[in-house]
């Protein structure tokens, strides 16, 4: 399989849309893109695992790092790529190989940037941390990442989305006594007691903290619910499974100690944690960037990779095409003029022409 970079961002993203990348199966796309980009003689690739890095080296004041993940979730009876009345449907179009066409098309087209660029294609961000591409590379090549700012592809229907929410899931455990279903009264139900649980989710009312001038919205609910031995036993235990999404504002020390004392009295475990990502809209860098962009900057709601970077001290905001309600439906699809009017920003920003 090819890449064609002379072609326009929507042929692109057809290209890429057609390349099958569900998590875990993205060698034939990424050896796609490090070819095509190892013929690009103004950058310089490194690939680690299905990782592709591809930098300029123009001894600019300031490093933009831009990236993208080239995985998807399964196939849903929604590949190949078609195009209908100026939408591009298919598996991947707007989470989010639309962003990477884009990134690739500026990586091709863009030999002499106003700013040194950073291009990131990673591997397995739509499954568990272990495998996401990005994080193994802020552990084994962190420098790569090193930047003064970075824009993430995420789909965020071409407008600027800051920070991000953190989330932690928690297991809340209430506990009883085993006992035979016709003598209840010599146990204790622990599924009946996660009803205290249920009712403090029921009652719990969201703080909106607002950051940078952006109002997020943190949430609670449980997602999962286990218990049970057999139709005729009293369960001696029962788990309610909680996500928590935090607002940027609180680290994921403060996110645990609120959960404790919000469920206590009961068990409380943590069984996965990422942090949030402050907006950092004051930082120069970002400023100038919504600036050339322009149109409102809102919040975002939900859990992406722009915290990876504010971990490692660099400012980031997510700015791709797409709609990202649409993410892992059936019928995802992208506007051509989201993919055109996000190279069109990106590309006058880095003092590029078409």
């Amino acid at each position: 399989m090819t890449l064609d970079l002379t072609a326009d961002a929507v042929t692109l993203t057809r290209q890429l849309v057609d390349i099958e990348s569900v998590s875990r199966n993205e060698q034939a796309i990424a050896d796609a893109i490090e070819q095509a980009l190892r013929g690009l003689p103004h950058l310089t690739v490194t690939r680690r695992g299905h990782t592709i890095v591809a930098r300029t080296d123009l001894g600019r004041a300031e490093r933009v790092v831009i990236a993208g993940h080239i995985d998807t979730v399964p196939l849903n009876d929604n590949l190949p790529s078609r195009l209908e009345d100026g939408i591009l449907h298919g598996l991947g179009s707007c989470d989010m190989k639309s962003g990477d066409a884009v990134l690739l098309r500026l990586a091709a087209t863009l030999p002499e940037p106003n700013r040194d660029l950073t291009f990131i294609l990673y591997e397995a961000e739509e499954i568990e941390d272990e495998f996401n591409g990005l994080r193994l590379l802020s552990e084994s090549d962190p420098d790569l990442m090193a930047a003064d700012f970075a824009i993430l592809m995420e789909p965020s229907g071409a407008a600027v989305e800051a920070g991000c929410q953190g989330t932690m899931r928690v297991d809340v455990r209430t506990t009883g006594e085993r006992a035979h279903a016709a003598r209840s009264w010599n146990g204790v139900n622990a599924i009946h007691g996660a009803h205290e649980v249920l009712a403090r989710l029921n009652a719990f009312e969201p703080r909106k903290p607002v950051i940078d001038g952006l109002e997020y919205r943190e949430g609670l609910n449980a997602v999962f619910i286990h218990g049970g031995v057999a139709g005729n036993v009293l369960p001696d235990e029962c788990v309610v499974v909680v996500n928590h999404r935090f607002a940027p504002d609180r680290s994921e020390a403060a996110a645990e100690q609120f959960l404790r004392d919000f469920f206590e009295g009961f068990e409380v475990t943590v069984t996965d944690s990422a942090p949030a990502a402050l907006p950092g809209l004051g930082l120069p860098a970002a400023k100038e960037f919504v600036d050339a962009v322009g149109g409102p900057v809102k919040p975002k709601f939900g859990w992406t990779d722009v915290a990876r970077f504010s971990a490692l001290g660099v400012p980031a905001v997510n700015f791709g095409p797409g709609d990202p309600m649409l993410a892992h439906k059936q019928e995802e699809h992208v506007p051509v003029e989201h993919i055109e009017r996000c190279e069109r920003q990106l590309r006058d920003w880095l003092g590029g022409s078409a």
